[in-house]
């Protein structure tokens, strides 16, 4: 039996009941308590934080943008992780902090955040990570998703559609879901084996992915805008005996499809002074109307 005034027993006991305290403490830290690392998660686990991430959006706000989705997504693999309750409390708060990153490569960003939760990283650092990446990748989703593979999917259904075809809007969500859906999971993996390694090569070739796929989404909508928006004009000018068509004899000859590419570009001049939707499908039903009861359009 250790006797009361050992001053060795005290200072053990000291150190236990500090370590105690700390495992029971409500307070936010910056280290894990247990910071053995975790076991790796699974094929299936990783897959399911892919399916979770459908629901990234579900709990939008302007406060915190999408943690709830977020915190959502990543709870399963953070219980396997974080065997310590008093860890777990800590990674979960963190992780509903402000996070708005693109829906659809968001799980790239959470493979690598369960790395790093597996590797027991500082929450300090695990933090800065996300933070740093929410820019990066909602510049090459929206220009891989939004500006190119949404442009080019809809051109290919679309077409089909015109010419009468039933299968234009299958094909359309079946070349678009092919691709989000392959990539949503096959970065889920990547961003969770790949580590914190990944971070180089992500910082390296953002810019050149971005502006790659920014000329070739550009490209799809230019062809989409001389495809799709039809207008033209029946004027025709007279000088003595000879006729002019201002359409085949003029614009034509300047630049072919000249006037839908001035409109659209009308359009998209007054939807970034304010003009809704609604007020630009109606100014182009009221233009189009009027310039053909005057014979101008």
């Amino acid at each position: 039996m250790v006797s009361h005034d050992d001053p060795q027993a005290a200072q053990d006991g000291s150190q236990r009941r500090l370590a105690q305290a700390l495992a029971t403490s409500r307070v936010d830290r910056d280290f894990y308590l247990d910071n053995h690392p975790a076991a790796t998660l699974t094929r299936a686990d990783l897959n399911r934080m892919a399916w979770r991430s459908l629901l990234l959006q579900a709990s939008f706000n302007y406060e915190r943008m999408q943690a709830g989705g977020w915190l959502y997504t990543l709870i399963p693999g953070l219980r396997k992780i974080h065997r310590n309750e008093q860890d777990l409390s800590n990674a979960m708060k963190m992780h509903m902090e402000f996070i708005n990153v693109h829906p659809f490569d968001v799980t790239f960003l959470s493979g690598l955040v369960l790395a790093m939760e597996g590797a027991k990283e500082n929450l300090s650092t695990i933090r800065a990570v996300k933070v740093a990446l929410m820019g990066p990748l909602g510049g090459i989703g929206d220009a891989l998703f939004w500006l190119t593979l949404l442009p080019v999917c809809a051109g290919v259904g679309a077409s089909l559609a015109l010419s009468g075809s039933l299968f234009g809007p299958v094909v359309f969500l079946l070349m678009f879901n092919v691709v989000h859906f392959g990539l949503r999971f096959g970065l889920a993996h990547y961003g969770y084996h790949a580590g914190t390694s990944a971070l180089a090569k992500l910082k390296t070739h953002t810019r050149n992915i971005s502006h790659a796929a920014s000329i070739i989404g550009m490209t799809v909508i230019g062809a989409l805008v001389a495809s799709y928006v039809q207008l033209s004009t029946p004027l025709v000018m007279h000088a003595g005996k000879a006729s002019v068509a201002l359409q085949t004899d003029v614009l034509d000859k300047l630049m072919p499809n000249l006037l839908p590419l001035c409109f659209t570009l009308l359009v998209y001049w007054l939807m970034k002074r304010g003009f809704s939707p609604v007020k630009l499908i109606g100014l182009t039903v009221v233009i189009g109307v009027a310039g053909k009861a005057i014979g101008l359009l």
